[in-house]
Parts: structure tokens; sequence; C-alpha cells
């Protein structure tokens, strides 16, 4: 059964909040408000692509992170399956921080 507009609005709200409880463990800020997502999208059929980058390509979490991601993703109803994909274009700078990001790194 295809989902409605309004389940695919609520999923959209879901998976901010599931990025919102995600956090980089070297930086004590979630990823949302990190930039690191770029987009995701969900389809009629409850699948979620999720594109993403990390701080750098050597990060430490560069295997668990994408994991965790399609974990948490996959929790929300209404999801039946997540792919994460890893990009580095374009590369991951501290100007794609959220405001509310620099100000808990005392960047601002």
């Amino acid at each position: 059964m295809a989902l409605t507009e309004q389940q695919l609005n609520e999923i959209g709200e879901r998976l901010v909040e599931k990025f919102k409880s995600i956090y980089d463990p070297e930086i004590p800020v979630d990823i949302y408000e990190l930039g690191l997502i770029y987009d995701a999208f969900a389809n009629e059929s409850g699948n979620v692509k999720v594109l993403m980058t990390l701080t750098s390509p050597n990060c430490p979490v560069a295997e668990s992170l994408p994991n965790e991601v399609k974990n948490k993703v996959e929790e929300i109803e209404g999801v039946t399956e997540a792919e994460v994909e890893i990009t580095f274009d374009p590369p991951w700078d501290r100007e794609m921080m959220s405001e509310e990001a620099k100000f808990e790194l005392g960047m601002l």
C-alpha cells in the first residue's frame, strides 16, 4: 500500500528528529546541525535514501556512522528500508554547520 502525502510528511519530520539524535563522537553536536545530512528522500513504498557526508574522508566513524543512520531511519514508522550514501562532493566545511552548532562549539 502506498504511503499518503501526510505519511510522507510525517516521515520527513521524523527523519530530522532521528538525525538530531545522532552525534558525531568527536564533536558534541548532532549530525543534522553539523550539516552532514545533504538530503533525504522517502518514496511512496517507504524506502528512504539519505545522502550525507563526513567531516573528513578519514573520519574514524566512516564505517559505523552510516550504519547508525540507516538503523535509526529504519526505526521510523512507515519506513520499510533505508539506504545511506556517503559523498564528499561538496566536501564538508565549517560553513555547513547551523548557527546553533557554531554557538554550541563556541564559534560565534
